[in-house]
């Protein structure tokens, strides 16, 4: 039975979707005024793990996760460039799609962005049904919401109202009622994009975008709101505040929050000068390691990320690339099998460990575990042809949720195939002149060989 960590309760509790079978799901996005970094691929990672592991659960998973197009640094960075908010949305938002391809996310079912004119209408009918309630009211500079309105505010980071501070994206404005009020609306700038609305020409205030695009795409209700831990406060506060206000319903059955990125031993920042985007990351490690090294910690868990992460993560995975090409291509001759019992305990260990809120460190373990077993078997020649399927079948199907085996692309070109074949005709043939040229050739071209008792094994470097 599937338990997870609701930041809100903050304690497990067993997971049952508003409707039985379907899950709607929303993660923040990042703010396309610059490349992604660390932080956003661990975010992204964490709640592709879960989006994934709840489909492999059987359930229908619809994935909302927005881009956010217009805020302050957007309208700050295109002044920068030269150029509209508009033009860097599109440049940017194209280079977190290519980086979260490489590192293997699955496309949200829906790509919302805030500037599109059917959630800034959405965003204006939420607005006016606060107003209507009494909760916004309008100032020269735009329309606020009046958090004493809320009960409630700051329960979900559990502080109290009075030892709360402003916050990020709070500006100071001596006309607000109170010094926590945020901006539902901002009234137009000279230069700024804006749109028509009730109150006059302005644009959306930073919180309200994820409620309207949110319960435009899910419903008022929704199963699960993700997001890095830094948002729980005042971003998610904020929205609860503003989604439950106008509705009248419960914004979110689950909220979740991915850890922080730690460089260095420090949260990663640009003030500290360890600010790391994804592609620095890509132009060493591949993204496939990325990944592996972000899911080996839980993903509620901070991550110290530095190079000996990344090379654990390397040689992690290439014990698990190796083992796989080596099942794959051993002659089995056992008649009995010999992996029944450890591939019971392994299936059973992955899905007790997933369902313990994606605890990925320990269902690794269990992987890890069976492969040792396997090899076990292989050495001793105790594994049928039977044993090979079903655990090439097991790692596969665990592969929908982690994603990290080799993808098609990263199998050996024909090229590299052939030289490995001409190699293998040289050891037989005893031309070992010829053998060493060949290895030396492919290790040229980063395919380093390993002659072993039952054949010939390659690894990439």
């Amino acid at each position: 039975m599937l338990q997870v960590y609701n930041s809100f309760s903050r304690k497990k509790e067993v997971f049952q979707p508003l409707t039985a079978g379907r899950v709607t799901m929303y993660v923040c996005g990042p703010t396309v005024y610059d490349v992604g970094h660390l932080g956003h691929g661990r975010s992204a990672v964490s709640f592709d793990l879960i989006r994934r592991y709840l489909i492999w659960k059987g359930l229908s998973v619809k994935y909302v996760s927005n881009f956010t197009d217009i805020d302050d640094k957007m309208i700050n960075r295109a002044a920068e460039k030269g150029i509209t908010v508009k033009a860097l949305a599109e440049l940017i938002g194209p280079e977190y799609e290519r980086d979260f391809e490489a590192l293997r996310i699955l496309k949200p079912d829906v790509r919302p962005c805030a500037t599109e004119q059917k959630y800034i209408n959405g965003m204006i009918e939420i607005i006016s049904k606060l107003e209507k309630k009494g909760a916004a009211y309008v100032t020269s500079d735009g329309v606020y919401f009046d958090i004493s309105k809320f009960v409630n505010y700051g329960k979900l980071s559990n502080q109290k109202l009075e030892e709360l501070n402003s916050g990020a994206r709070v500006e100071v404005n001596t006309e607000k009622r109170n010094p926590q009020d945020f901006v539902l609306w901002k009234l137009e700038k000279p230069g700024e994009p804006a749109w028509e609305s009730p109150w006059g020409r302005g644009r959306p205030g930073w919180h309200i975008e994820c409620s309207a695009m949110s319960s435009q795409e899910l419903g008022e209700t929704i199963d699960i709101h993700g997001g890095g831990a830094d948002l729980m406060f005042p971003h998610h506060e904020c929205e609860i505040a503003q989604s439950e206000m106008a509705s009248g319903k419960q914004f979110v059955r689950y909220w979740l929050h991915n850890g922080f990125i730690n460089v260095n031993e420090e949260k990663m920042s640009k003030s500290l000068g360890n600010f790391v985007t994804l592609k620095d990351v890509f132009v060493k490690y591949d993204p496939r390691i990325v990944r592996f090294a972000y899911l080996q910690t839980h993903y509620r868990n901070p991550i110290s990320f530095d190079d000996s992460l990344l090379e654990q993560a390397k040689n992690a995975l290439e014990r698990l690339d190796g083992f796989v090409r080596r099942l794959e291509s051993f002659p089995a001759a056992s008649d009995v099998s010999s992996l029944t019992e450890s591939l019971r305990v392994a299936k059973n260990k992955f899905e007790e460990s997933m369902d313990d809120d994606f605890e990925t460190s320990e269902a690794f373990a269990a992987i890890f575990e069976l492969m040792k077993e396997a090899n076990i078997a292989m050495d001793k020649n105790t594994i049928t042809v039977l044993d090979q399927h079903a655990v090439l079948d097991f790692l596969k199907d665990i592969d929908r949720v982690f994603a990290i085996l080799p993808s098609a692309q990263a199998e050996l070109s024909d090229e590299i195939a052939a030289l490995i074949q001409q190699r293998e005709e040289a050891r037989k043939n005893r031309d070992f002149a010829s053998s060493d040229r060949i290895r030396d050739e492919l290790l040229a071209k980063g395919i380093e060989l390993e002659d072993t008792p039952r054949g010939t094994v390659w690894k990439r470097v």
